[in-house]
């Protein structure tokens, strides 16, 4: 017998923007005559789960109907959703309600980082706090620290297939190549560039690695053009005469490099509800 308690709309509202998962809030704003629920009774609606009551009936699965199809086309920010609960959903009640909708699409992006090394430890740690998905792979086992587990948007992988591990990466994946080992570094590198769909690559190194590099991934069919898509060395803000070289500074400044190309995401410039929605919104608050 499963005694687990629910989540409620802000436990799980808390929960699935901690962890970066796409979801939509729904939030009663005004109502007229006889409704099911109060203004301000919120649900959580996520593409195969449901957090709290709008009150039940037809009307409640209207609009888990219009969140879940907003969320399957990716229409994030918000959208007011009129309900007459006697007309457009047909129950006895007959009362009128506005429902806010709030898509939020989750993670902005996602991180594959290759190797738990020092480094590869620290832009974990630095990343931790950003709304990115971490994908963390290392073909060694027991290497992941145990704190691991308890971060949020984070997810361990033991690669031992290392080209079964970037075929499985997501379209638009940013990947930091760092691992322990030269033969696996270059065997990634060479399997993201086969992939045409991978945002960013990084390779942790010196420039005459990188030369050395680039003259086995030419001779394995690599033209100029695909070779530009490395970045090489990572951290440049680190690695200069002088510079600092420790894990975390390299780190600090790898992650200063991927800012701007996590971050290019556009933008509508609109925000929010559009004026004329919020008008009638307000006018058929106060009349």
């Amino acid at each position: 017998m499963n005694t687990q308690r629910p989540e409620s709309w802000h436990e799980a509202l808390h929960r699935l923007q901690r962890d970066g998962l796409p979801h939509a809030l729904a939030t009663v704003v005004t109502s007229a005559g006889s409704t099911p629920r109060e203004p301000g009774a919120r649900m959580v609606i996520t593409a195969d789960a449901v957090h709290d009551t709008l009150g039940g009936g037809t009307f409640e699965f209207q609009v888990i109907d219009a969140a879940r199809e907003r969320l399957a086309s990716a229409e994030t920010g918000m959208s007011l959703e009129a309900f007459s609960l006697g007309g457009r959903s047909g129950q006895c009640c007959g009362g009128f309600v506005n429902v806010l909708l709030e898509v939020f699409p989750g993670s902005a992006a996602t991180l594959a980082l290759f190797g738990a090394g020092h480094v590869g430890t620290e832009l974990v740690r630095l990343a931790a706090p950003l709304p990115w998905q971490v994908l963390w792979h290392d073909s060694r086992d027991a290497v992941f620290p145990a704190w691991a587990e308890a971060q949020p948007r984070l997810t361990c992988h033991q690669a031992t297939d290392l080209r079964a591990a970037v075929a499985a990466l997501p379209a638009n994946s940013h990947a930091l190549v760092l691992t322990h080992d030269h033969a696996e570094d270059r065997e990634l590198v060479d399997a993201l560039l086969l992939r045409d769909d991978i945002a960013s690559i990084g390779l942790i190194g010196s420039h005459s690695k990188w030369a050395s590099f680039r003259s086995r991934l030419t001779d394995a069919g690599h033209d100029e053009v695909a070779l530009t898509r490395v970045r090489c060395p990572i951290g440049m803000a680190s690695g200069g005469t002088g510079g600092d070289k420790t894990p975390y500074a390299i780190a600090l400044a790898a992650l200063a490099e991927l800012l701007p190309l996590m971050g290019a995401h556009e933008r509508a410039d609109q925000r929010g509800l559009a004026p004329g929605e919020l008008r009638a919104l307000i006018d058929q608050h106060t009349s």
